[in-house]
């Protein structure tokens, strides 16, 4: 029997474990959030492992890149949300009411 070649997800876990050592430097604020980025790649391990790069950190990195687009994406709505909302505020708090003499 041939040997089973290895997936982009344990390649993905083999670099989760070289870093392993930089992440237990970090503060323990950071901690988390390093966590997370490793969460990011593993979401998106199925469209890296299609690519099959020579060098697996690469897409890591491409899927980091886009789930931190998506949140800024979802901040600039929401932000434009809030804005719109206190501009109304704002347009209502400036309008002359009937009682006002």
């Amino acid at each position: 029997m041939g040997r089973t070649n290895p997936t982009y997800r344990d390649a993905l876990r083999a670099i989760e474990e070289r870093w392993a050592e930089f992440r237990r430097a970090l503060r323990r604020r950071d901690q988390p959030r390093f966590d997370q980025l490793f969460e990011y790649a593993r979401d998106h391990a199925d469209a890296s492992g299609l690519l099959n790069h020579q060098n697996p950190l690469l897409p890591a990195l491409l899927s980091i890149d886009l789930e931190q687009e998506a949140r800024l994406d979802d901040h600039e709505e929401r932000l434009e949300e809030l804005e719109a909302a206190v501009a109304t505020s704002d347009d209502q708090e400036a309008a002359p009411s009937d009682s006002d003499p």
